[in-house]
């Protein structure tokens, strides 16, 4: 089986942090736990290094004065007419020098004055193999050249073929009979147990604050996954409502909060399921009341329509009144027969029994037989409708009769509303869609209605008289034939500027829509406003 790709894995990590609460939870606690256990550490460490150098800085100096003071002693020993210098050094250092290294310091023995190329001191005496290059710190040895004061200093203690290692240096200032000549005693002790015993705190403290961050996120873990377990069950359980399963219900243990939730989860469960079922009785009932009664007017209609155009058709011979009241009779059957043709139709699509007869349909036909058929009414409005198609046929599989009724009931709506401005149908088609706009300039829609608009017998205004003679039922129709398609229509509107009605059909019946070839605001719509 093939690894999955970096950017799948990543993808998959991503899908996993934003739909994980118990993921974000624990990655957070121990993110901040991390944080504070690393200042605390942090905070520690450096009390701990200040008081380990504290203490050290504080036996150092004063063994070093221990030791000067010895020397001093022994100096004051020497007879006043001793001459020989050079075994007076001599007498000073070796004694320091055997001492330190037993006790595991470094000794130099340094005169004051003249310096040669080095910058380093004539006349020195230290530990064998020490570099006073690298060991005696200038600043130092810069302090006793103007001052014969105790001074300490930290410092790297360098030794020749081995490695360098901090230490403390202390220097104290002495003077020998023989010369009355100026030295410096330095005195390098090391600091590698320190940093050793800082080292092993170091690695104590790193042990502990993993075995700690490991326990707060195995903490975290467990707490939340005693919160989150019942919301995820509540999610499936939800989840399971929406798709119809109205009888799942949560399992109630205890009688904490969250068995409290789950109780109130169930009742309100319960009472959608109730709700629910009300509703579905309530709409095929309705569904019901509609298709008998459009089938049982069917034939009471019929009757009437025989008798209205008997009269319609002897109207000549009737007295002006008469003859009016047949016309009346013969409009009113016209709409009340449309009427109930879309009731059928409603009907149809209630009960799931409408089908689609599909061709391959182009869409510039369509629009112009549907321009076509509703000149005449255009020219009674005032209004000129006019069609935008590209040269090249925009196919799509789809029922050219619902696709014509579609159309036809845009167009018809347009010219209703046009207030003598002009239509444009518009029509594009790309590789995955083609679409069909319908713009007018009229009276427009309200925030809000572009929705409404396709709800059955729903009118933007009651007062506003139908001058075509619909039956409030073309946009739902409509609606439920562009669903059967697996398209979409919208409408889009501004008060005074005018709407859009946009049909957006997939080029193969079955295939997913994902964008429109055409835009559902249109390029006009700022300039309308």
């Amino acid at each position: 089986m093939a690894r999955p790709s970096v950017p799948q894995a990543a993808t998959r990590w991503l899908t996993f942090w934003r739909r994980s609460i118990a993921a974000r939870v624990v990655a957070s606690t121990v993110i901040l736990s991390a944080l504070v256990t690393t200042g605390v550490g942090w905070v520690l460490l450096q009390q701990t290094r200040e008081g380990l150098l504290d203490q050290r800085v504080r036996a150092v100096v004063a063994e070093a004065s221990a030791e000067s003071a010895a020397a001093r002693a022994r100096l004051q020993g020497v007879p006043g007419t001793s001459v020989d210098a050079a075994g007076q050094r001599r007498e000073l250092f070796d004694p320091i020098l055997e001492r330190g290294r037993v006790r595991g310091f470094d000794v130099v023995l340094a005169a004051l004055g003249a310096a040669d190329g080095t910058g380093l001191p004539l006349q020195t005496y230290s530990t064998p193999g020490l570099d006073l290059d690298e060991s005696l710190p200038d600043s130092l040895v810069e302090h006793f050249a103007t001052s014969g004061t105790t001074a300490w200093t930290y410092t790297t203690i360098s030794r020749q073929g081995q490695p360098d290692t901090p230490g403390v240096i202390v220097g104290s200032r002495v003077r020998l009979p023989a010369d009355s000549g100026a030295y410096t005693l330095y005195y390098l002790f090391p600091l590698q147990d320190e940093q050793e015993t800082l080292a092993l705190v170091t690695r104590a403290m790193l042990t502990a604050g993993v075995l700690l961050l490991v326990l707060v996120a195995v903490l975290t873990w467990l707490v939340t996954r005693q919160v989150v377990t019942p919301i995820r069950m509540a999610r499936r359980v939800a989840e399971r409502l929406a798709a119809g399963q109205l009888q799942e219900r949560l399992r109630v243990r205890g009688e904490d909060d969250l068995a409290r939730l789950a109780t109130s989860f169930n009742q309100m469960a319960a009472n959608l399921q109730r709700q629910i079922r009300l509703l579905e009785e309530l709409s095929r009932v309705q569904r019901r009341f509609v298709s008998d009664v459009s089938h049982e007017l069917r034939t009471p209609l019929t009757t009437v329509r025989m008798a209205g155009d008997v009269l319609h058709d002897a109207r000549g011979r009737f007295d002006p009144a008469t003859a009016r009241a047949a016309e009346l009779l013969q409009t009113e059957l016209d709409r009340f027969e449309q009427l109930l043709a879309d009731l059928l139709e409603i009907s149809r699509f209630d009960a799931g029994a409408a089908a689609l007869e599909t061709e391959d349909v182009n869409l510039t036909d369509v629009a112009q037989r549907v321009v076509a058929s509703t000149r005449m009414l255009a020219d009674q409005r005032g209004v000129r409708v006019l069609v935008d198609a590209p040269p090249e046929p925009c196919l799509a599989e789809a029922d050219v009769r619902r696709v014509e009724r579609i159309v036809r009931n845009l167009v018809t709506n347009a010219i209703d509303h046009a207030e003598s401005h002009d239509v444009v149908v518009r029509v594009a088609h790309d590789d995955q869609a083609a679409a069909i706009a319908v713009r007018d300039h009229g009276v427009g829609l309200s925030p809000g209605e572009s929705a409404m608009v396709f709800s059955r017998f729903w009118r933007a205004d009651p007062a506003r008289a139908r001058t075509s003679g619909g039956t409030g039922l073309g946009l739902s129709i409509a609606l439920e034939d562009t669903h059967l398609h697996g398209g979409w229509l919208q409408a889009w509107g501004t008060p005074g500027g005018g709407s859009q009605f946009r049909l957006t059909l997939p080029r193969r019946v079955g295939d997913e829509l994902r964008h429109s070839p055409l835009p559902l605001v249109p390029d006009d719509a700022e300039v309308a406003v």
